[in-house]
């Protein structure tokens, strides 16, 4: 059998056109892999390239560095307050608080147990919560705080309740260590972080900045003499049973407050809306809200405590040379008003005997010499017609009278009636009395010998030194004689004057002051301490006038403060009164 014929060239064609296809296959591929592949390391090196790009553009536009940003996560959110040596006087810390979330449950109702059962839980812990306020909150779908700020283990009592709309959220708290001392001068943080009242609103965008989140802000005051200044002044109003006591102590030299204090005060750790306002009949009552500053906020005449500035006045002007010169003492007949003093003191005073009696009849004739014009830019320049000078925001302005002042009202503003002003007033005019005659303004902030303002020149030199002695002798021999601390050489003056009401004076509501200042052989501080209607009673033998009552505070609080401040007792020295000696009256007087 014959085998079968074959084209010779029919395999070859047939095995060479198969590899062809697979050739073409696996080309096809390769190549779909390779452009795969391109377009992956491609879209990376898009992607690389604008990632390089965006990191060259923030290095070129973007901020130079992140320490700033860096430190904020380790500095509060509001800076701490602190007094002239670092006290702690403000701060903040994390702190939980109890808040009552309705809407903790999805469905029914917000509390496990009934309000009443959960208020009475509550209140095991908390025994001060009010009951009815409390059930109240508890059966309302508004949330809300139900106390500010519990401890960690009062936390963890309240989880023991097993209630889930009762939470405990970690927050930053406003702390105030000291707890009210000072805080007239401080005042408080709302719940919306806002610093309000003293110098928390003050320096409320200080405080929040950069800057002032890092480092304290300090002031002038002196936690040890802020604490003496509060505590002799609680005292005199204990004593006298005075419904109110300011106070401040302030640097001669450069306007420093070292102390501040309005009583009754408040806690800022807890502040309740009585403190910030009072009724109606409070109100009518002559009262004002514990948060109200008498210090820089509420205006006074201040009465005789003026007398040393009108005659500092006068020995400026010329109008008295000589201090033996008699005045006489009769009641005074001016314009159908009648001026007299408390007792009588004889036919004639002159100068030293006027101060140490507290004469108004001779400071008015005194005043009347020296003219309107005269006595109203004295006051003028000692800043009596503005408000005070400091960092505070609540600053009373004077009930200062306007245009010429006629012949009376010379008179009655020489011994400090038909005036008003707030005792930092004062404080700043006793400064530029005896600091040689310079008037600075007061100051919250603690300044550096370059910071202080040179001031303006109210009384000579000479008249200063005048003063200086004539201050002095009215604390050895006359109405501020329980004003004085042996060794401490204190001089200064009182001042009685009767509140005004609604039709006229009260006779029966006085503002007893007493303004000092020490040692008077190179004055360093002022104190002005005041009594807000004080009574007689048996600690003041029954008088109500700022012998009795505020001149003990000096005479208390002076030996305190002195030696914090570097000024120790010394019997030893002594302002030199030799000139002055042989016009001392015979006895002494009381106001």
């Amino acid at each position: 059998m014959n085998a079968p014929a074959f084209s010779t060239g029919a395999i070859p064609t047939m095995v060479s056109t198969g590899r062809r296809k697979l050739v073409n296959v696996r080309q096809r591929s390769l190549l779909v892999a390779k452009l795969r592949t391109l377009w992956i390391l491609g879209v990376f090196a898009l992607v690389g390239g604008l990632a390089l790009t965006r990191i060259c553009w923030l290095g070129i536009t973007g901020p130079g560095g992140r320490d700033g940003d860096l430190s904020g996560l380790l500095v509060p959110h509001r800076g701490e307050i602190v007094d002239r040596n670092g006290v702690p006087l403000a701060r903040e810390f994390n702190t939980y608080s109890l808040w009552f979330n309705p809407k903790a449950m999805s469905e029914g109702s917000a509390l496990i147990h009934t309000p009443e059962q959960v208020a009475d839980g509550l209140i095991r812990i908390f025994p001060d919560l009010n009951r009815a306020e409390l059930i109240a909150k508890l059966r309302s779908d508004k949330p809300g705080y139900l106390r500010k700020t519990i401890l960690p283990e009062d936390a963890n009592k309240v989880h023991a309740l097993g209630e889930p709309a009762l939470e405990y959220p970690m927050e930053a708290t406003r702390y105030y260590p000291q707890g009210s001392l000072a805080a007239s001068v401080l005042g408080y943080v709302d719940t919306y972080g806002k610093g309000q009242v003293g110098m928390e609103e003050a320096f409320d965008k200080q405080l929040t900045s950069a800057e002032g989140r890092a480092h304290p802000s300090v002031l002038s005051i002196d936690f040890r003499v802020q604490s003496a200044l509060e505590e002799e002044l609680a005292r005199g109003m204990a004593l006298s049973k005075a419904k109110g006591a300011a106070g401040v102590i302030l640097d001669v030299d450069s306007g420093e407050i070292l102390g501040l204090a309005s009583l009754p005060s408040f806690d800022p750790n807890h502040v309740q809306p009585s403190d910030l306002m009072i009724t109606p009949e409070q109100a009518a009552q002559g009262d004002v809200p514990h948060g109200f500053n008498r210090v820089t906020n509420q205006v006074y005449e201040l009465g005789s405590t003026f007398k040393p500035i009108t005659v500092a006045a006068a020995l400026d002007a010329g109008t008295i040379t000589d201090l033996r010169r008699r005045w006489s003492a009769a009641p005074l007949h001016v314009a159908g008003f009648t001026i007299h003093d408390l007792h009588n003191y004889g036919s004639s005073l002159n100068v030293l005997e006027t101060l140490i009696h507290s004469s108004n009849v001779v400071t008015a004739q005194i005043a009347d010499e020296l003219g309107g014009v005269r006595l109203k830019k004295t006051m003028e320049s000692l800043a009596m017609n503005e408000r005070p000078y400091v960092e505070l925001p609540a600053r009373g302005f004077p009930l200062w009278p306007r245009g010429d002042w006629p012949r009376l009202r010379t008179m009655t503003v020489s011994y400090g009636h038909g005036i008003a002003v707030t005792p930092l007033h004062l404080a700043s005019a006793y400064a530029a009395l005896v600091n040689g005659g310079i008037w600075r303004p007061a100051t919250l902030k603690k300044l550096d010998a370059a910071q202080i303002p040179a001031g303006r020149r109210v009384f000579t030199a000479a008249t200063s030194a005048r003063i200086r002695q004539l201050l002095r002798m009215i604390v050895s021999y006359g109405t501020g004689r329980k004003a004085d601390a042996p060794g401490f050489r204190v001089g200064g003056k009182t001042g009685s004057a009767e509140k005004p009401g609604a039709g006229g004076y009260r006779h029966h509501s006085l503002i007893a002051t007493f303004a000092a200042a020490f040692p008077m052989d190179r004055p360093r501080y002022v104190v002005i301490a005041m009594m807000d209607e004080p009574q007689g009673t048996e600690a003041t033998s029954f008088q109500r006038t700022a012998a009795w009552n505020a001149a003990p505070v000096i005479q208390r609080v002076v030996p305190r403060i002195g030696p914090l401040l570097g000024i120790m007792p010394d019997e030893t020295r002594d302002i030199d009164v030799s000139d002055l000696k042989p016009l001392i009256p015979a006895g002494g007087a009381e106001e």
